[in-house]
């Protein structure tokens, strides 16, 4: 004999949704732990977003810390009838991969733009803000500690793979990948620092 087994919604999603109300009221009234807890929440979904489409560890870290910053700040613009919170999330998450993919392109164009310039006959071929990038450029690589400057200059001055880097220093693969990757994490940090304000005014 066969028995029909009643039919009951689960009751999961109803608490997920009061949870994530619950959550929002927090962030709304600033509540430090509600917060805290939408990071344990959302944290791993952001951050696996960053990481498939920029293909970096350290770019998604960055993203992801820059997505909850500004969801602190701001916070007073999130509208729950306008959407959950998770989606307001993943909003500004879209947003700020965006931005990393275009803060990339003006650093390898800068890169690229430098390289270019040190074959040049001479400065004054070069345009002044070309001849700028340089400078910025071979200021933020003097910055860096000196295996990852080592490792970067090889590849951007004698144009040579990481492999091949690995040949000529002797350092396992994947320490020159490890010294490339963080290199180009901390260039990228020195390059996009903001100007220092002009105190002579």
């Amino acid at each position: 004999m066969i028995t029909n087994t009643p039919l009951t919604a689960p009751a999961a999603p109803a608490e997920e949704t009061r949870y994530e109300e619950e959550l929002a009221r927090g962030l709304a009234a600033d509540d430090e732990e509600a917060f805290a807890a939408i990071y344990r929440r959302w944290g791993t979904l952001v951050h696996t977003m960053a990481t498939r489409v920029l293909g970096d560890t350290y770019e998604a870290e960055d993203v992801t810390q820059q997505v909850f910053l500004g969801a602190w700040h701001g916070r007073a613009g999130f509208r729950p009838e306008r959407g959950p919170l998770g989606a307001w999330l993943v909003g500004i998450t879209r947003r700020k991969i965006v931005d990393a993919l275009a803060a990339r392109t003006r650093r390898l164009t800068l890169i690229d733009s430098a390289g270019r310039d040190a074959d040049t006959t001479g400065p004054d071929e070069a345009a002044p803000d070309r001849v700028l990038d340089r400078v910025l450029l071979v200021d933020a690589l003097a910055r860096l500690p000196r295996h990852q400057r080592e490792v970067l200059c090889m590849a951007f001055y004698e144009d040579l793979t990481q492999a091949q880097i690995a040949e000529q220093t002797g350092m396992p693969l994947g320490t020159v990948k490890s010294h490339a990757r963080r290199g180009l994490h901390r260039l990228r940090m020195v390059i996009e620092q903001p100007p220092a304000p002009d105190t002579d005014l």
